[in-house]
């Protein structure tokens, strides 16, 4: 009997299974801070295995036994970090249930969402990031400045806590599907840890430390960071990686609460593993991804050192210098407070911060790739030639017959990405009828500044491939050359206006927030409600030729005082004629749940909410900004609503934990998508939409002695339920979004050795709304090791996708197009990473 209890605790969890993320069990109406682990934690650097809960903080009014609360939220805590394989917190949200996270392992290019909300555009627009409780941007999906850019992951972090859909509504502003928080050490026994680890085949090392202990008198405190140099896993030919973090924090605990003081600074570059060409062959159906001659969409990168640099206009007009080798930066100083105590039974908690934002990005990408003689033709040259402009063939002749590509170089300067922002409530806990009444209180405030310059140019380079590609001269049939060192146009000069996307934002989005709720619990029944309302103001002004002014100008960008055609088509800024912005909006959440505790280790519950999300600067250009009164020509666009059930059983006894829920949600939203056309060519599709998602979680655990198994799976049927600009794309399913995803996690715990693996998959998702061409689905694995030789000693040996699966995030076409020729983007193939920790 006991054997086929066994069994059935082991089908249970498979069937029930949990994603990595392990769910935070905490005491019923316990105050906890959001950034302290509890001493058990503090002790994982010293001891591999699993730590102690901590109470869940995210997105809820108080901390409670997950039995007790209506809501679904994982955690994955600092012993199973280490063994993700996986370096950007996009690449950890992965192995979360319910949120789909597409990554090359970069902070700083993704996109992120949860429980099938639409993938419109890059960034995480309807999850919000968070660190230590605030989030790390207002908007999670600023172009070119989405909020994983800005937050990094290392040995500073304690801890990973989502919450989807729920009280995340009314907890957080602009956070209607989740909040993801990535909460830090802070030093409640003293002890720390260096690491240094080396990529084994390639270039990048990496040394993480962190370090924390009490200093007596009720204070504490904690450091931590990391820094890394390299070339990374692809062929660039150059040091992506470049940079690091230190962050700190002191702690005054006393009677009834404590005081925190942290600050951060972060400087770190990235390459971008942004699209590259591509074959296409097969079906639309049954798609097949092929590598061009010397090249390697899983080793390779776009960029190279000889195309990297370019001449442009500044956000001045004055000419400069551009050179993607930055990649994406992401720099952030910030300092904070939190505090907690109490006062006539009130809990009163405040958490502020001050964040400096600023950063680079930088991208290229093919627009059209074809043979030399075939792209001459598209480009008005019948019968023109390419010669090499740079590199150690410069001058010399290109062949016709090899690929050459028009390419898009894209680079923001991200000037001021600042936020301020404070949440201050209040929670007390009333003895009434039997059961306890909890009440919470509380405001938010934030101001979110959003300046930056685009500057977008059309390039010309072959497919050399292996880091090495080389720009590219064009001269028409009479030999009249058509562009200037590899420079088509300094702007766009193929397929779109010259100043498209030329553009300077200068915007501040103010808000404030008054949130409250009420949760009552008697006996085995918990009934729950919040409500929050968010008011804003947007001001500022853009320049851009496209809501006004000039937008193109012939210059001399070289400085030798002629005229090629390729300074006949400049993109300038239209200086002196800003477009105004000037508008208000608000809205309103709320969120109501039930909880019913069957007995001690089952409950089930149910939640309805309706959350928003405010949009930024995406839905300010041309035909939607009245750029003289600076308002919006349609007010319902200034936020998308989002609608959310859900539902499920919670069961947890021993060493079974196994969660279900379900969930539908419903959101509209009026956005720009950069898609692709049958051609394979990019464009900006305009949105304006209605979507519906259903579906199913499934998250569980199950130990038995040294074994460990955790899994996680998610079921989604989502569809476009109304289109208002193309009406035949109503009933499909919206891009990217599989129907069935999931994670898991086996593993064996010894004294001297801990090894199992990290295994990830997806079905296959549509390329595009259109619901023609079909991504492939994947499954990869990742097995780690972890070694102690000898006390506070670890040697690790983690190998993401082991078996060098090719897994695609996008395809970059709606249809295989004529000739095959797309762009995608792939996560990174078989990637050994090699680790030497020190406990101390």
């Amino acid at each position: 009997m006991r054997n086929v209890m066994r069994k059935w605790q082991l089908l249970a969890a498979t069937v029930l299974g949990f994603g990595l993320a392990t769910p935070a069990f905490a005491d019923e109406d316990a105050d906890t801070e959001a950034g302290a682990p509890a001493s058990a934690h503090a002790r994982a650097v010293e001891t591999p295995g699993k730590s102690a809960g901590k109470a869940f903080s995210t997105g809820v009014a108080k901390g409670r036994d997950l039995l007790d609360t209506a809501i679904s939220a994982s955690v994955i805590d600092e012993a199973d970090l280490p063994k993700l394989s996986v370096s950007s917190v996009a690449g950890i949200m992965q192995n979360i249930p319910g949120i789909r996270a597409e990554t090359s392992d970069i902070d700083g290019f993704s996109s992120i969402t949860v429980r099938g909300l639409p993938l419109s555009a890059d960034g995480s627009k309807f999850l919000q990031l968070q660190e230590d409780g605030l989030p790390v941007l207002e908007f999670g999906d600023l172009h070119f400045a989405s909020a994983d850019q800005f937050i990094r992951a290392d040995l500073s972090l304690s801890q990973v806590q989502a919450i989807r859909g729920g009280s995340a509504s009314t907890f957080a502003s602009n956070s209607p599907g989740g909040v993801v928080n990535f909460i830090s050490r802070t030093g409640e026994t003293e002890g720390g840890a260096v690491q240094l680890s080396s990529g084994l085949g390639y270039d990048l090392k990496r040394l993480d430390f962190t370090y924390g202990a009490p200093l007596g008198g009720g204070w504490r405190f904690h450091v931590g960071g990391f820094y890394r140099q390299g070339e990374g896993p692809r062929d660039i030919g150059y040091d992506g990686f470049r940079g690091g973090q230190v962050k700190l924090n002191v702690t005054k605990q006393f009677s009834g609460g404590y005081v925190r003081f942290y600050g951060k600074y972060l400087d770190d570059r990235q390459p971008n593993y942004s699209l590259y060409p591509v074959l296409l062959t097969g079906t639309n159906d049954a798609v097949k991804i092929n590598d061009l001659p010397g090249n390697s969409v899983r080793g390779d990168v776009y960029e190279s050192p000889l195309t990297a640099s370019h001449l442009a206009l500044d956000q001045e007009n004055n000419r400069t210098t551009l050179d993607g080798r930055v990649g994406l930066r992401g720099i952030n100083k910030a300092v904070g407070l939190e505090a907690q105590f109490e006062v006539g039974g009130f809990t009163i908690s405040n958490r502020f911060r001050y964040a400096d934002v600023s950063g680079e990005y930088n991208e290229s990408i093919p627009m059209v790739t074809a043979p030399a003689a075939v792209l001459g033709a598209i480009l008005g040259s019948p019968g023109g030639s390419f010669t090499y402009a740079g590199g150690p063939n410069a001058g010399n002749p290109f062949s016709p017959a090899a690929l050459a590509a028009i390419s898009i170089k894209i680079n923001a300067r991200l000037n001021k990405i600042d936020n301020v922002t404070n949440d201050l409530r209040a929670s007390r806990v009333w003895a009434t009828g039997g059961g306890k009444l909890t009440t919470t209180a509380g405001i938010y405030a934030a101001s979110q500044s959003v300046d930056m310059y685009w500057n977008f140019a059309n390039t010309l380079n072959d497919l050399a491939g292996n880091g090495r590609n080389n720009p590219l001269n064009l001269a028409d049939a009479g030999g009249v050359p058509q562009s200037d060192a590899g420079v088509y146009a300094y702007g766009f000069g193929f397929g779109v206006p010259l100043a498209a996307y030329h553009t300077r934002y200068d915007l501040n989005y103010r808000i404030l927030a008054p949130y409250g709720s009420l949760n009552y619990q008697i006996g085995k029944l918990a009934i729950g409600g919040s409500v929050r309302w968010d008011k804003g103001r947007v001001s500022g002004n853009i320049l851009s030729a496209s809501l006004m002014g000039p937008g193109s100008a012939i210059v001399d960008m070289n400085g030798d005082g002629d005229i090629s055609e390729a300074e006949t088509k400049v993109a300038i800024l239209p200086l002196g004629q800003a477009a105004n912005v000037d508008y208000d909006y608000d809205y309103l959440s709320y969120s109501a749940g039930v909880n019913y505790r069957i007995s001690q280790p089952l409950s089930v519950f149910a939640r309805y909410s309706r959350g928003g999300r405010a949009n930024a600067e995406r839905i300010l250009g041309a035909g939607s900004l009245n750029p003289l009164t600076g308002k919006l020509t349609d007010p319902s666009t200034a936020y998308n609503p989002v609608k959310q059930a859900e539902g499920g059983v919670k069961f947890r006894q021993g060493g079974l934990t196994a969660y279900i829920t379900g969930f539908w949600a419903s959101t509209s939203e009026r956005n720009y998508q950069i898609g692709a056309d049958n051609s394979g060519q990019v464009v900006v599709i305009p949105i304006n939409r209605t979507y519906s998602a259903k579906g199913i979680e499934l998250e569980g655990e199950v130990r038995e002695g040294p074994f460990a198994l955790a899994l996680g799976a998610t079921w989604t049927d989502a569809k476009i339920t109304k289109d208002r600009t193309d009406p035949a794309l109503e009933g499909n399913r919206p891009r990217h979004i599989p129907k069935f995803s999931f994670q898991a996690r086996p593993q064996v715990e010894l004294d001297k050795v801990t090894f199992g693996a990290v295994v990830n998959g997806t079905t296959g998702s549509f390329a595009q709304d259109s619901n023609i061409l079909r991504q492939p689905g994947y499954v990869l694995v990742s097995p780690f090791l972890q070694v102690r030789p000898v006390d506070r000693v670890q040697l690790s040996l983690n190998a993401f996708n082991v078996f060098n699966k090719l897994a695609v995030v996008q395809i970059a076409s709606a249809v295989i197009p004529a000739g095959g020729l797309a762009n995608a983007q792939v996560m990174n193939g078989r990637t050994v990473t090699a680790a030497l920790r020190f406990s101390f």
